[in-house]
């Protein structure tokens, strides 16, 4: 056997510099069909493909051919629990916290570099299909045999499943009492197996989703903290091993065997310290007697465990002991395991943030059969699913490779290098001659390291791994490895070295000899290189300039902005939407000429309405060359450009958004009547109306932040006061400040408006922004807004007779009304000073209860451990860590006179909750 831990398979803290990031947890591993990739999900809410011949092949890692990384997956909002690829492999499907089970499928087009970083995607994948339908996390996913159908269970104690063919939802199993966190089907396609906390295995009927039986007595006694109970079913459909088992009233952990028809479990996998997480059967049944025939008696299989004592065993359910058992590979549990389809190498995936790979010769794992003996043996349960939907077939969709044979050891020559890449079939129709040049990072070699203490650390590339057990008795296995490339299941290119210095694979599906890619002219002196150039050339060679809407007409001078009308009533179009009755807030007056610069950028965003009603357009400039122009069917009352876009107001109450481009990035929006204010920051936009609606939308996502709300509220207990200003935050919180001196913002979650900050704190607190100008560490928004609010009393307020409390009462209630501002407006920087500064004034004033109550709300519960969340506490606020914020706290406390032994008792149970995570 032989074993290998890639260092750099990882997802990693993007907010942090490569040399300093932190491994975070790979929550899920699958191995793509044809053997040539995996799938990983982790805590980074990101999928990642890697190649599986710089894992296999050590040759092939130093030369960086093909790259390590294909490809990287960003749309789950949420730390991603399960990948799996569809048994055809045309498919991956993932499931996240976020709730959503998401479809994806090879893009040719989607390749380059990843969005927000300096990563490149070597293949492309797309988000095929998003499949919501869960309240909670999704916690497993699994394709049926031939992709009939996909299952997916999660936290909400649900059941979903889709059509394999059309992805749409079939049926919803509901009859689980608790969160379910493993599900597997019958190789056999007649049943569907889920696991769950509610200490049972459920087994369904395919042909109508009804309950079959339930098995409840291996896990009576099993604890329910564990973060997954991924179960499998044994590629002969006579066993299902289910993770999270204990016997001998729950002193002793295994995984318990669950026999099909009868469902006992009379059989259990002993050996493991700790609660076993996974369970995963070898895709082949194995013949005891390989001169045989395919019988029952002579079949048997290979399962593997992964445990929360950071061990992986492998059994043969023909021996009552371990094939092997790993020990220390890992510094934390295992979370997930897969079998190639050649059924030699396991990968295994732990919340430490590392891969490890196991690799078998034919030898060892003797008796392996044929995939083709599987299909023979499974027929004779006579089964015969349900029809396949109109219009769909297996010929049209791709099927599982054929059974792989072993090639002859990778000998590590210098010949060109095979490349194995998917290839999505597209139009030849209208090729277009192109040269194409393309940067692509160097792949990182790891450097090596030792092993210390008997453990592999995550930067060791190869080593030795001494702890590999063979029925108690410990072996040293060599470490060497022997390629084995597999025949694809997709149409691949004939015979393309992959070039580094392209980005993709060269020649590939273009209408151009290899030899005519070459360096494009469009990249020019002290311009940056760009990932992709494509320069299309005529009348000899000459650049064609690309065209832009309106590019060709050079820049009016603006001129002074004339009033043509007032918002209500302008030229051409009269407005009579709002009641007569009722506060009516005021419309912008129409000019001739508005204009808009972009946040951080040199363009402006301008308009023009014609004063004889000629017209409307608006147009994107820089300097004196128009990037863009659009027709407007009414006049435009207010525009608003940011980095990210351009939003342009109209007097009939619609809103146009457009990206730098002059695409338009959503629908026009009609809200019904005149915005009466216009603001935006990055991807968010608000639009307050005169009817006192307030929209505010994420334009990135194309989709409301929250449902309109009205602002009338506001001025309803003053009715003197009016709205003087309008802003939101890049989380979407609006900002809206009264004339009155407070500053309010909607909180979704609460479902109200909340006070942000109001003249009143200046009465009497200390920490009010006209006391407090020395803490330049905590400009932003808070302060911004503090600094706008007037009215803040003069030396004289000082001899008005106070109560005893006073100041110190204020200043509290301030402090914590800036804790609540700042996590609603997602003010990061801000939000820790102003906890220091509470902290310090309650240890000041000696409260204890205040400050036993700030620790244990940021400590949060006891069993808490990272990457796992209880439901009504969240171990971060504004992206802080709360354990982190609380050690800062202590410190404040711990220099107090009336604190100190608070704050000390609470730093040794701070300290033992670090050591045991």
């Amino acid at each position: 056997m032989h074993f290998t831990k890639p260092a750099w398979v990882a997802h990693k803290d993007a907010a942090k510099s490569d040399s300093n990031a932190k491994r975070l947890s790979i929550f899920s591993v699958h191995v793509h069909p044809d053997g040539s990739r995996i799938a990983t999900g982790g805590l980074d809410a990101k999928i990642r493909i890697w190649s599986t011949k710089p894992i296999l092949n050590p040759a092939s890692e130093e030369s960086g051919k093909p790259p390590k990384s294909l490809c990287t997956l960003t749309m789950h909002t949420g730390p991603v629990l399960t990948v799996r690829w569809a048994h055809s492999g045309r498919w991956l499907a993932s499931g996240s916290d976020d709730e959503i089970v998401m479809i994806w499928d090879l893009d040719p087009n989607a390749r380059g570099k990843v969005w927000g970083s300096d990563e490149v995607n070597v293949e492309g994948w797309k988000p095929l299909k998003r499949l919501p339908g869960h309240e909670s996390d999704v916690t497993d996913v699994a394709w049926s045999p031939g992709d009939r159908y996909l299952a997916s269970v999660g936290l909400d104690s649900a059941v979903i499943v889709w059509c394999g063919y059309t992805l749409e939802r079939l049926r919803k199993l509901d009859q689980h009492q608790g969160f379910v966190k493993g599900v597997c089907w019958d190789p056999v396609g007649e049943f569907l197996a889920t696991q769950s906390d509610d200490r049972s295995v459920k087994i369904w009927k395919t042909t109508d989703w009804s309950l079959e039986a339930e098995v409840r007595k291996p896990f009576e006694d099993s604890p329910g903290s564990t973060f997954f109970r991924r179960l499998s079913w044994s590629p002969d459909g006579a066993h299902i091993t289910a993770s999270n088992a204990t016997n001998n009233k729950g002193f002793v952990f295994i995984a318990a065997v669950i026999t099909r028809n009868t469902w006992t479990s009379d059989i259990s996998l002993v050996g493991h310290e700790n609660t076993v997480e996974v369970a995963a059967y070898n895709p082949h049944i194995f013949l005891r007697n390989p001169s045989a025939t395919v019988t029952t008696n002579n079949i048997c299989s290979v399962v593997a465990l992964g445990a929360d004592d950071r061990s992986i065993s492998v059994w043969q359910t023909k021996s009552a002991r371990p094939l092997i058992v790993a020990k220390e590979v890992f510094e934390r549990q295992i979370m997930d395991l897969s079998w190639s389809w050649d059924g030699l190498t396991l990968y295994a995936a732990s919340s430490d943030g590392t891969l490890a790979v196991f690799s078998f010769d034919p030898e060892e794992l003797e008796g392996i059969a044929p995939h083709s003996a599987q299909e023979q043996y499974l027929a004779k349960f006579g089964f015969t699913p349900p029809p396949v939907p109109e219009g769909y077939s297996h010929a049209g969709r791709m099927t599982p490779p054929p059974s792989p044979q072993r090639p002859e050891e990778f000998d590590g020559g210098g010949g060109p290098e095979k490349v194995n890449m998917l290839v999505a079939k597209r139009s030849n129709k209208d090729k277009k001659r192109v040269g194409l040049q393309s940067s692509v990072p160097s792949a990182y070699t790891p450097g090596s390291s030792t092993k210390a203490n008997g453990i592999l650390p995550p930067t060791s590339k190869r080593a030795h791994l001494t702890q590999i057990q063979d029925g108690g008795v410990s072996t040293s296995v060599s470490v060497k490895r022997s390629i084995s490339p597999r025949q694809n299941s997709f149409p691949l290119p004939d015979e393309q070295p992959y070039d580094a210095s392209t980005n993709g694979w060269m020649g590939m599906d273009l209408d151009v000899p290899i030899d005519s890619l070459g360096t494009s002219s469009a990249v020019g002196k002290g311009k940056r290189k760009a990932s992709l150039v494509i320069d299309l050339t005529e009348d000899g060679g000459r650049a064609v300039k690309a065209r832009t809407l309106g590019g060709d007409r050079i820049r009016e001078a603006p001129g002074v902005p004339k009033e043509i009308g007032t918002g209500s009533a302008g030229v051409g179009i009269g407005w009579t939407g709002v009641a007569a009755s009722g506060p009516v807030l005021p419309v912008p007056p129409l000019l001739t000429y508005l204009s808009a610069d972009v946040e951080g950028g040199e363009e402006v965003f301008e308009g023009r309405n014609e004063e004889d009603g000629g017209g409307t357009d608006v147009t994107f400039v820089n300097g004196k060359q128009t990037l863009w122009l659009d027709y407007l069917p009414s006049p435009a009352l207010a525009l608003k450009a940011t980095s990210s876009f351009c939003a342009a107001a109209m007097q009939d109450g619609c809103v146009n958004v457009y990206s730098h481009t002059g695409r338009r990035l959503m629908p026009t929006l009609s809200l019904g009547c005149p915005c009466s204010m216009i603001e935006g920051t990055k991807h968010a936009l608000v639009v307050l109306t005169s009817a006192g609606q307030l929209y505010c939308w994420n334009i990135k996502k194309q989709c409301a932040f929250f449902p309109p709300v009205s602002v009338l509220p506001l001025l309803a207990m003053s009715p003197n006061h009016t709205i003087t200003a309008v802003n939101v935050r890049p989380n979407g919180a609006p900002v809206v400040s009264c004339s009155n001196g407070v500053v309010y913002s909607y909180d979704v979650s609460l479902s109200t408006w909340i006070k942000v900050t109001e003249r009143w704190w200046a009465e009497g607190s200390d920490v009010w922004q006209g006391r407090q100008r020395s803490n330049s560490s905590a400009r932003g928004i808070l302060t911004s807004i503090e600094g706008s609010v007037t009215g803040t009393p003069d030396d004289n307020g000082a001899d008005k007779h106070r109560p005893t409390w006073w100041s110190t009462a204020l200043t509290l209630g301030h402090l914590e009304t800036k804790l609540h501002s700042a996590r609603l407006l997602d003010s990061q920087q801000e939000y820790k000073p102003i906890l220091l500064v509470y902290a310090k004034k309650i240890a000041d004033e000696g409260f204890r209860a205040k400050g036993e109550e700030l620790i244990k709300e940021l400590f949060g519960p006891v069993y808490w451990k990272p990457g796992r969340e209880d439901s009504g506490w969240s171990p971060t606020v504004v992206g802080l860590l709360k354990r982190d914020l609380l050690r800062d706290v202590l410190s404040v406390f711990a220099r107090s006179k009336t604190l100190t032994k608070l704050a000390m008792d609470w730093q040794d149970t701070l300290k033992k909750a670090a050591n045991d995570d």
